[in-house]
């Protein structure tokens, strides 16, 4: 059983609050992601990844007859003399794969019950990411947003790209907790802001195509709006969803002794009896069917779905040298 206090103590975390210690230490934990083309690259940049249409690229591919415009520096003088017809050198070129992560720190995702906000382990998995593209020699960008405002870091290669990113996951979710604790969390949460549709709207700007969109979120807000704009990113993109959820969301605690207790999320309030064979089940068979119909939602917009629990550490989680299919 995973003890909770000594793993916040050494990943210098309090599940709560983020700092740049926490995140920097999955720089040396790349190996749990895979971030291999599972599309064909379909940028128009030269980059490190073979694309499957042919031009003046650096591999081989095949040598064929000779044909009017063909560039005369390709042709393949060996070829050539050994059948007697003038061949050419084909390549596969080298296209480009910005990675970008698309983090929703929002007022659903400040809860957790158990080792860290669902919002922690959102700004921990976006950390990975961005330490595994900069391994591969990807460009990283991304989005980060709550319900107040969103930061956007243009995609670039070098470890400063990372930083930046890691800097303003801890900017936003410091602004999303202090609004929390100062009583500014329910008024602002009502108000006209941020909203997720938003943020797909401009990551979908931001992702040029051929990119890779990692996008980390409860869901919560997945209108048909937001559907649509993820729709129209995964036909260009690859696009990878974390279904982010805390073990609370998929069943109520166990206890010896039946009791009432007091729910709210900031606006309104509701009771559950802890305890009672009968509302259990109800809990989970409606939560069951909440989460399975956003997992059907997103593989109607062609994304890949991987589900993420804020309750477990991602070590346990996510399968060494793949990405869990979906």
């Amino acid at each position: 059983m995973l003890d909770v206090e000594n793993w916040l103590s050494a990943h210098q975390s309090d599940g709560i609050n983020l700092g740049i210690r926490e995140l920097i230490y999955y720089q040396g934990k790349t190996s749990l992601v895979n971030l291999s083309p599972r599309k064909t690259v379909q940028a128009k940049l030269a980059g490190a990844y073979l694309a499957k249409t042919k031009g003046r690229g650096m591999e081989f591919d095949e040598a064929r007859h000779y044909q009017a415009g063909d560039d005369i520096r390709a042709i393949d003088w060996r070829v050539t003399a050994r059948t007697g017809k003038t061949h050419t050198k084909i390549y596969r070129e080298e296209k480009e794969r910005p990675v970008f992560v698309l983090a929703d720190l929002s007022s659903s995702m400040q809860f957790g019950t158990q080792l860290l906000f669902k919002s922690v382990q959102v700004a921990h998995l976006s950390a990975l990411l961005a330490w595994a593209a900069r391994k591969r020699g990807d460009r990283i960008g991304g989005l980060i947003f709550n319900q107040f405002q969103h930061i956007e870091c243009k995609p670039l290669t070098r470890q400063k790209a990372v930083l930046s990113l890691l800097n303003s996951l801890i900017k936003v979710q410091a602004q999303s907790i202090d609004a929390q604790q100062n009583d500014t969390f329910q008024s602002k949460q009502t108000a006209q802001g941020v909203t997720f549709a938003d943020a797909c709207a401009r990551i979908r700007r931001l992702a040029h195509p051929g990119s890779l969109v990692f996008i980390l979120s409860d869901f919560s807000q997945l209108n048909e709006l937001a559907k649509q704009h993820i729709s129209q990113l995964s036909r260009h993109c690859e696009v990878v969803a974390y279904p982010m959820s805390d073990p609370f969301e998929h069943e109520l605690p166990k206890v010896k002794i039946s009791q009432r207790v007091a729910l709210t999320n900031g606006v309104e309030q509701q009771h559950l009896i802890l305890g009672e064979q009968s509302t259990e089940s109800r809990y989970f068979e409606q939560h069951l069917a909440y989460f399975s119909s956003i997992e059907h939602v997103l593989k109607q917009c062609k994304a890949q779905v991987v589900p993420i629990s804020a309750g477990l550490p991602l070590e346990l989680q996510l399968n060494q040298f793949s990405r869990t299919s979906s």
